[in-house]
Parts: C-alpha cells; sequence; structure tokens
C-alpha cells in the first residue's frame, strides 16, 4: 500500500512532509516519490505506534495473572489505543508465580496475534527491592538480588526478560547488576540508596530507571540520591509516569530537562483497572481501589495508573513538553531500551509498519499493524 500528502514523524526526530509504502508489512520508501496509486492522507500526522515497556495490565487482566487470555486482552485494548508493542512488567511475587506469568508470555509472543500489540520483553520488576521503598510491592515476596534466580526465570522464558529491576544498595546488588547487564538493560527502582550506592550502581552496568521519582528518595540539595546520580550518567535512560498523578506537571517537565529529551521513557504502569470502571481490584496480592482515575492501596498508597500510555504522551504534551519530544519518549527511547530498535520505534525504510494516523493535537484516527488498519 501507498500513501502520501501526510506529515510523518522521521528519525530526525520532526514531522516532514512526505509519502511513505508499506510493503509486506513494513515500511519502504519513506520520503520517497509518490507512487501514482498513493493514498492521499490530506495532511494527516503519521508516527510511529507506541511502545510501553512497563504495564502491568489493563481491561481486568493482569501479566502476573500468568493467564495467556489475559495478555490477550491487554494486547488488544493497548493496540486500539495507538500502543502496539509492548513489554508487560511483572510484580514482587514468588518465583513459581513470575515463571507462569512469563511463560504466558512466551506463548503470546510465539503465537504473535494480529490484532494485538506485539510483545517485545518482559520487565521483571521485583522482588530484588528495598522494604523501605517497597511501594504497592508486596513486601511479603521481597527477595535479595539472585542471579541464579533471574537466569532460570531469564532462561524459562526463552530470554524475554528485556529489563530487570534491582535496587542497587541491597546486599549483592553490584555483582547482579554486573551478570545481568549482559543478558538485558539493568534497571535501578524500589530503591532507598544514596547518591554513592547509585552511581556504583551505574558504574556496574545500570543503563535505566524505573518510574523516576516514584519509589526512590526525593532530590535534597545535600543527598542528591538516585535521580542526580542518574542524570549525570549519559547511559542512564528515565521511565516516567506522566499520567498527571504520580507525577506534578512542573516534575515532568524538569524530569525532561534533567535528562533530556533522548533519555526520557514515557511509561503508563497501568494496572488491570486502566479500561475499567471506578471500584476494588487486585495487585500482587494486594487490594487496589480505584476512584476518579487514581488506584491507591488500603492504606493510601498511590500503586500504577489507569492510564493507558496513548494519554500519558497527550498528557505530557498537555503539560509543556514539545510535542516531537513526547513522541521520541513514547517510540524510538522505549525501543532501544528493549533492544527491538532495528524492528519497530520509528517511521524508516525495513521496520515493522506499526503506526498511528493522528491530527497535529495527536488525537488518534486510525492505527495500523504491520501495515493492517485495526
Amino acid at each position: 500500500m501507498n500513501y502520501k500528502n501526510a506529515w510523518i514523524y522521521t528519525e530526525q526526530f520532526r514531522f516532514e512532509r512526505g509519502s511513505f509504502s508499506v510493503e509486506n508489512g513494513r515500511f519502504c520508501s519513506v520520503l520517497g516519490d509518490a507512487a501514482p496509486d498513493a493514498v492521499d492522507l490530506g495532511g494527516a500526522y503519521v508516527i510511529p505506534g507506541l511502545i510501553d515497556v512497563h504495564t502491568h495490565g489493563n481491561s481486568g487482566a493482569d501479566f502476573s495473572d500468568g493467564k495467556l487470555e489475559g495478555v490477550v486482552a491487554m494486547a488488544k485494548y493497548l493496540a486500539k489505543n495507538g500502543v502496539t508493542s509492548f513489554a508487560p512488567a511483572s510484580m514482587t511475587l514468588p518465583y513459581e508465580t513470575l515463571a507462569a506469568a512469563f511463560a504466558a508470555a512466551k506463548a503470546y509472543a510465539d503465537a504473535r496475534p494480529e490484532d494485538g500489540a506485539a510483545l517485545r520483553g518482559i520487565q521483571m520488576e521485583g522482588p530484588f527491592f528495598s522494604e523501605k521503598k517497597k511501594g504497592a510491592q508486596n513486601g511479603a515476596y521481597l527477595r535479595k538480588p539472585d542471579f541464579e534466580a533471574f537466569k532460570a526465570l531469564y532462561d524459562g522464558c526463552g530470554g524475554l526478560v528485556r529489563i530487570v529491576d534491582v535496587a542497587p544498595e541491597l546486599e549483592g546488588a553490584e555483582d547482579f547488576i554486573r551478570k545481568a547487564k549482559s543478558l538485558c538493560t539493568v534497571s535501578i527502582a524500589h530503591t532507598d540508596a544514596d547518591y554513592d550506592a547509585a552511581r556504583k550502581g551505574v558504574a556496574a552496568g545500570v543503563t535505566h530507571l524505573t518510574h523516576l521519582y516514584n519509589a526512590m528518595p526525593s532530590i535534597h540539595h545535600r543527598k542528591p540520591g538516585v535521580i542526580a546520580a542518574a542524570a549525570e550518567a549519559e547511559t542512564v535512560s528515565a521511565e516516567l509516569i506522566s499520567d498527571g498523578q504520580h507525577v506534578h506537571p512542573a516534575s515532568v517537565r524538569l524530569a525532561f530537562r534533567m535528562f533530556g529529551a533522548a533519555r526520557m521513557v514515557l511509561i503508563s504502569d497501568a494496572l488491570r483497572c486502566c479500561g475499567m470502571p471506578d471500584g476494588e481490584y487486585e495487585l500482587g496480592g494486594q487490594q487496589v481501589f480505584l476512584k476518579d482515575g487514581i488506584a491507591r492501596l488500603e492504606d493510601g498508597t498511590i500503586a500504577g495508573s489507569a492510564t493507558n500510555l496513548y494519554e500519558c504522551m497527550q498528557r505530557a504534551v498537555s503539560f509543556g513538553i514539545p510535542r516531537e519530544d513526547a513522541i521520541r519518549a513514547a517510540t524510538y527511547n522505549p525501543a532501544r531500551q528493549l533492544g527491538c530498535l532495528s524492528e519497530v520505534g520509528s517511521i524508516a525504510d525495513g521496520k515493522v509498519a506499526d503506526f498511528v494516523l493522528c491530527d497535529a493535537e495527536l488525537n488518534r484516527k486510525a492505527v495500523y499493524l504491520a501495515g493492517k488498519k485495526l
């Protein structure tokens, strides 16, 4: 299929007027000459399909349930909302529960359904976390970093784990990071680490920071902590939940200033209550209460979000983030952190033709998976 008269978000991270084609589910002739039979898109905006590297669930399903049908439901919801690739995130749970969830992810990835988002990996969020900053993670299942346990889970799902989280101050964390970095991206998360401990983690091989600001010490001028250590390290990218609940708009703008657009990764951190009505839900063995778009534990702790990544991207723009920067943080950068940039994350010749047609305000008009309109 050939298309013309479109504003295409290119790998130069800007919109350029032109044409593109799709052959065998992949982009070709991007910004080339328009084919005679090209469909006129009427000046529509074309952006890559979004990539969520950190989402727990939606539509009443949670990845940690370990059910294939749940992953299928999640993937269909994501695709309809312009999120064409994802890495479901697990929770702090027993290893056997994680193994079951990872097996469901592998089964979905192997099946490759055409009407759902592509599963590009797993983010293993837990159990190697600090009790002090466990947030909505279940403290009963917290463990010290254990590379052998991680490797068993990694091997069990055929290497689908693309991001593994760890609190760098824990005993054995540095050794864990040095070993795990050869297998996947290693991220700092749910941590009470001070600046020095965080720097040691980065030196050992950390290149990612899970949900910036949340479940970590705040910035203090005499105790700069994890955030300053990560911001100083040009190799570290930072996730951000820009749902308007987890992070104040001013702090969203600050994050982009600290890390720059090239290192920001927008995420949803969505729970099973995403896309669902207010009510009571479950997360990692704990009850979550959704009211007025905010999901909280019984003690009032904010859990994950009830917002999908596309809405988070739009909200980031409404908070003052340049449109082109917000798109990059929801497409190209996530693909890089998952190690799948050669396949998705941008509109370029040879890449999978996952894309969204939208207007200048990023309101969705249509979603395409491998060149096929949903």
